[in-house]
């Protein structure tokens, strides 16, 4: 059965988990789905796993619908959100012309990242039938404002601040929450906190789904490997399938991420 929003919402009420990894062609889109993994990432990660930048921040809006519309023919079921890029969400306007060229290369909803400030865009977006997740916590397209790759909400100041903005979105219409590298005990409180369903990277397994970059799943990772991340190749013997479903299982039944996976 193809995989919705309202299926993930239904996953929120009755406590159980769901899976996202992300993907960004036919090939690996069709083994992620086939593996029962409920949401398919087309994520400006490309511009560093495909295109070999430093950051996200080269992607280009039509980067992103060439990637969706490939994810779009190999899909078979999942439900498939694609980053809208740097710069892209500045102002209402470009938001809504980004979102309706990814919406028409084939993605199911959009992924933007940001806080409060994006209320009346994601309001926008609903008003003209875009579902949205907002991308909150360590935002890479935010890296040069952070000063790098830092886990965000570690003071109580700044933990406080997320769990408003969350509960601000909310209201505004967003249909799912992303937080990434979030110490655990705040993605907990988020999550319990908000009715629509919460992702995790690096944020703990209190959350409703967990998503990963699928090179880092696989054990493709170059450089440094983060603190959240699992190489499930380990658990499918070689195959990417096996490791993909094993991923799912993993997600579903609890066991990632485990306490050395989070903050």
């Amino acid at each position: 059965m193809k995989v919705t929003v309202r299926t993930l919402q239904q996953c929120k009420e009755e406590g159980r988990k769901f899976s996202s990894i992300t993907a960004y062609d036919a090939t690996f889109a069709h083994l992620a789905s086939k593996a029962g993994i409920d949401v398919i990432l087309i994520g400006d990660s490309l511009g560093m796993v495909l295109q070999g930048h430093d950051s996200t921040l080269p992607v280009t809006l039509e980067d992103m619908a060439y990637h969706t519309a490939c994810v779009a023919r190999g899909n078979q079921g999942s439900l498939i959100m694609a980053d809208l890029p740097f710069l892209t969400a500045a102002t209402t306007e470009r938001a809504l012309d980004a979102s309706h060229k990814l919406m028409a290369a084939g993605a199911n909803m959009v992924k933007i990242e940001g806080g409060a400030w994006l209320a009346d865009t994601v309001t926008l977006l609903k008003r003209n039938g875009v579902p949205v997740c907002v991308h909150m916590g360590l935002t890479p397209q935010a890296v040069n404002a952070f000063g790098g790759y830092r886990v965000q909400g570690r003071d109580e100041d700044a933990a406080e601040q997320l769990i408003k903005d969350a509960q601000v979105l909310e209201a505004a219409g967003a249909d799912i929450l992303l937080l990434e590298c979030v110490p655990r005990e705040v993605a907990t409180k988020l999550t319990q906190t908000v009715t629509v369903p919460v992702i995790g990277i690096g944020a703990g397994p209190e959350c409703d789904g967990q998503v990963l970059v699928m090179h880092d799943a696989l054990g493709f990772t170059q450089g440094k490997v983060a603190r959240f991340v699992r190489n499930f190749m380990l658990n499918g013997n070689g195959d990417v399938l096996q490791a993909l479903q094993a991923y799912d299982a993993a997600v579903k039944d609890g066991s990632f991420p485990a306490p050395e996976h989070c903050f």
